[in-house]
């Protein structure tokens, strides 16, 4: 499906266009799927594309001068309680085909909570990371004059602001 979008993505994009994006890294809530691993083999948080991936298929479409980047992000929950309350105000859900159809007992649902005990900061918060993933590449250019002519333009940059 990655490459489909990217795909989708070169061909609508005019010559010149700049595509930016984010999204969710491989290395999203490891602390909830770790904890859930351990009472069972069925996924319960979504898995999410490596950057690398991105970054071939946005190569394989055509996009010119793919950039990746990202960083993580760290939230400090005082109850685990919280961090599924912000998951489902985000409207996360968990739309693995092999994902367990069935609800949760309370009791695996305790087991995941104590399992998730072992990642609690020393200042006794639990920690949820979100690696953010970006992305920016440009539209594929007509003819390299084009390429030249528009990118000596007196054009003011972009000034991208990175908040921690």
């Amino acid at each position: 499906h990655t490459q489909q979008l990217f795909n989708e993505l070169q061909r609508i994009l005019k010559p010149s266009g700049c595509l930016l994006f984010s999204t969710f890294g491989v290395d999203t809530l490891t602390e909830l799927k770790q904890s859930w691993s351990t009472i069972s083999q069925s996924p319960h948080v979504n898995n999410f594309t490596d950057m690398h991936d991105l970054g071939d298929a946005m190569l394989v479409s055509g996009l010119d001068d793919p950039v990746m980047d990202s960083e993580t992000i760290i939230m400090e929950y005082t109850k685990l309680a919280d961090l599924f309350k912000d998951l489902k105000q985000i409207g996360a859900q968990n739309h693995l085909h092999k994902r367990s159809r069935g609800l949760t007992t309370i009791s695996k649902f305790k087991t995941m909570q104590i399992a998730y005990e072992q990642f609690k900061l020393s200042n006794g918060k639990y920690p949820a990371s979100y690696e953010v993933v970006y992305g920016h590449a440009w539209g594929k250019e007509l003819t390299v004059a084009v390429k030249k002519m528009k990118r000596n333009t007196s054009t003011q940059p972009i000034n991208f602001v990175k908040f921690s």
